[in-house]
């Protein structure tokens, strides 16, 4: 099966943003966080990850800010309730993620955290996590979607993120 988003991803890169998987509206248009009220385009020129908002379509030029997008599942999409265990491949994720070597991993759900550190959700909290020597420093984010009614208190972390890759 096809991937629903391809990865942008290279070598080099400070930061790569981690999602669970392509939304209803990011697969419909084929473009990152591209549902209308998601907050993950003009967080990034608000927390100075970007020097501006980008649109979803432009989500490949993230590249030239040294950034790089993923998910934990490839193939699936929608909302994260209507994926199953079976949609997610973290040892792809990982293994991309050592191929890649990206400075810092973020995720900007605590569910693709959750996931990627085989840890419970109510386990993990938000910002950095523990460093372990070798391996990119690991953030775990509020997620941006317009789902997540507890977005206006905790996009914070966003900036805490930008000051703690050096963006900002």
């Amino acid at each position: 099966m096809a991937d629903v988003l391809p990865d942008v991803l290279a070598w080099g890169l400070r930061l790569v943003f981690c999602g669970t998987a392509a939304g209803p509206e990011s697969a419909r248009i084929g473009a990152y966080y591209a549902g209308p009220r998601n907050a993950f385009w003009p967080v990034l020129a608000e927390a100075r990850f970007t020097p501006a908002l980008l649109r979803p379509a432009e989500y490949a030029q993230l590249r030239q800010y040294r950034i790089g997008l993923t998910d934990m599942s490839k193939t699936g999409r929608g909302m994260d309730r209507d994926l199953s265990p079976g949609d997610f491949d973290i040892d792809r994720f990982w293994a991309s993620m050592r191929h890649w070597a990206p400075r810092a991993i973020a995720f900007t759900s605590q569910e693709a955290g959750a996931l990627a550190l085989g840890r419970r959700k109510r386990d993990i909290a938000f910002g950095a996590q523990p460093v372990v020597s070798g391996q990119p420093a690991l953030f775990v984010l509020p997620s941006p979607s317009a789902a997540n009614g507890h977005w206006e208190k905790l996009r914070h972390h966003w900036r805490d993120c930008a000051r703690g890759t050096g963006f900002a």
